[in-house]
């Protein structure tokens, strides 16, 4: 059984072995922490970016990138904090649409057929997901609380929110991953 643990840490910081990354089919990133990870893992950028424009990213998928080892001096090293795995979990189809229920637990089962594998045969035992992409709705919902109920359609996509929605559903796709530590970073404005 996976451990979920919600922390407030920096995930940059973190030495899991797989870094999760909610994402989304247009290439473009506005979070500051995925801005970041363009910087430090450019090899899975440039996969990303490549898959995005050739429209092979669809979304509800996960797409699981490899990284290379870095190459120093006579040998090839790998950092301690640096992460083997990344995946991005795509989640969206542009940074402003929202995160519609279906593509993450589409994304999220994806996510899980690639991890069995790589917890079984590769050793991976501890996983860091950036939670931020997934908690902003919960801020955007609260502007919008003032709207009439009857005013919002039901054809209408909204964020799913997070204590209700998308918690349960890491909790339900993850949590019977065999001997897995799953960090989950959480903005500050997020209640652990």
């Amino acid at each position: 059984m996976a451990s979920l643990q919600p922390t407030h840490t920096p995930i940059l910081n973190s030495r899991a072995q797989v870094l999760i990354l909610p994402v989304n089919t247009a290439g473009i990133l506005l979070d500051p922490v995925l801005l970041r990870s363009k910087t430090l893992y450019p090899d899975n950028y440039q996969r990303y970016r490549r898959a995005c424009l050739d429209g092979s990213l669809m979304v509800g998928s996960c797409l699981l990138h490899k990284r290379a080892l870095e190459v120093t001096g006579l040998g090839a090293s790998n950092n301690g904090n640096q992460p083997r795995y990344i995946a991005n979990l795509v989640i969206s189809d542009h940074p402003y649409h929202a995160t519609r229920t279906r593509w993450l637990n589409a994304s999220l089962l994806d996510l899980r057929e690639q991890l069995m594998p790589l917890i079984r045969y590769q050793g991976i035992r501890k996983l860091a997901l950036l939670a931020r992409p997934l908690t902003s709705a919960s801020q955007n919902k609260s502007i919008n609380n003032d709207a009439p109920s009857d005013l919002i359609t039901p054809t209408e996509p909204h964020n799913p929110d997070w204590h209700t929605t998308v918690l349960p559903l890491l909790q339900q796709h993850l949590h019977d991953l065999p001997k897995v530590s799953i960090d989950i970073h959480l903005p500050a404005h997020v209640s652990l």
